[in-house]
């Protein structure tokens, strides 16, 4: 049975061209593709901020039909709630946010975030649970250290799968960690797939990853030319 994931930093729902919130744009990117399990990432909750601030993945979920889970990561201004999301065709039986410890002290002079990694069972129908983590590392290297270890603390070593914006390329050494105990959906690119996924319009760089334990079987990935938001989504199908 394949099960097709998706990771997706939306930047908050904000269409690349139009400079609006597009939230049919969005849907409309997750149901073309035919996903079935999504991590987003750079998504908004209920704030302060009316009309900016809103329910975002409650209305995606709406939208796709599908279940869906914010993680909250921070609250810009103290009101304002930022992280990401899971959207799953299958139900989600838990779900949790484990907050990624900020550096202290801080090692570098770059801009600053608290972070969070999203953790979640998903029941796939004919093929049992599938433990889900998606996360949105942080910008210096201290903070993607920090994001590793806490990643390593939440994977599972059967049935679980690791996506998100890691803001770093494929060569750094700080993913070296992962990839000991994870396979990387990047290696079933066709020759024809640059792999690259930001920007959108004009991809020079990969950022955006899938990870898989070894138990479960990549059938393939693609980084699709689908430019709503500042990142291309990354797509892989999977199966136990």
């Amino acid at each position: 049975m394949g099960i097709k994931l998706m990771s997706f930093n939306t930047q908050h729902c904000l269409n690349y061209f139009t400079r609006r919130i597009d939230f049919k744009a969005f849907a409309g990117v997750v149901c073309d593709l035919g996903v079935d399990i999504v991590g987003l990432q750079e998504m908004r909750s209920e704030g302060a901020l009316r009309g900016e601030y809103e329910a975002q993945t409650d209305i995606l979920a709406s939208l796709t039909g599908m279940e869906g889970y914010f993680a909250e990561a921070i609250r810009f201004g103290g009101e304002n709630p930022y992280g990401n999301a899971l959207l799953s065709r299958y139900p989600i039986i838990d779900a949790r946010t484990v907050i990624i410890p900020d550096p202290a002290p801080r090692k570098y002079s770059g801009y600053y975030e608290t972070r969070c990694v999203l953790k979640a069972l998903i029941d796939v129908p004919g093929a049992g649970p599938l433990t889900v983590l998606v996360s949105h590392f942080g910008l210096n290297p201290d903070e993607q250290e920090n994001a590793v270890g806490t990643v390593l603390d939440l994977l599972e070593d059967r049935r679980c799968v690791f996506m998100g914006d890691l803001n770093v390329k494929p060569s750094d050494p700080v993913l070296d960690p992962i990839r000991r105990r994870m396979n990387d959906a990047a290696d079933c690119f066709s020759e024809w797939d640059s792999g690259l996924s930001f920007p959108s319009d004009r991809p020079d760089r990969k950022i955006d990853y899938i990870f898989a334990s070894p138990d479960v079987r990549i059938i393939g990935a693609e980084i699709p030319a689908a430019a709503i938001s500042d990142h291309r989504p990354h797509l892989a199908e999977i199966e136990f």
